[in-house]
């Protein structure tokens, strides 16, 4: 398998794309919900274990979509893995931080039917990412050389 040089640039180019991105989405996700501590927010309740792992999959899943070979401009479809790094932020978010929680729920309601459901939403996060990196790897674009299929040759047909 000869790899060539632009071939090689545009595998690191994604790469780091995909890096920048995973650095944005655990900023994105970890500053406003104060799971990474900063003087800008600040939590009423206490980060709980699972929220940390939920980052981490969050990341290392947007990583991941990122990552992988986008599918052929023909195939390309405008699904990203938005909807669950948003979803994480709600699932990993303190929940009585939330302005629109609390709001339509009260205080009472942020802790007593919020938070319960917050996990359940981290799964549908995590969820939504794996389907969106699964999808991207199934149509990512391959050719028999880049994915290590071998192509198939047609049968010579016998002259007559």
């Amino acid at each position: 398998m000869v790899t060539t040089e632009p071939a090689r640039r545009a595998k690191w180019h994604r790469l780091g794309k995909a890096t920048l991105l995973a650095a944005l989405a655990l900023v994105l996700v970890g500053v406003p919900t104060d799971i990474i501590a900063n003087p800008v927010f600040s939590r009423e309740v206490p980060v709980r274990w699972w929220e940390y792992p939920v980052l981490a999959a969050t990341v290392l899943l947007t990583w991941s979509w990122f990552a992988i070979q986008a599918p052929p401009p023909q195939e390309r479809e405008s699904r990203r893995p938005l909807a669950g790094v948003v979803l994480s932020v709600f699932a990993v978010g303190c929940p009585v931080c939330n302005k629109l929680v609390l709001l339509a729920l009260g205080t009472s309601g942020a802790l007593g039917i919020w938070a319960p459901v917050q996990p359940f939403l981290a799964l549908i996060s995590i969820g939504l990412l794996g389907a969106a990196v699964a999808q991207r790897w199934r149509r990512r674009d391959c050719d028999g050389d880049r994915c290590g299929v071998p192509e198939v040759s047609q049968p010579a047909t016998p002259r007559q």
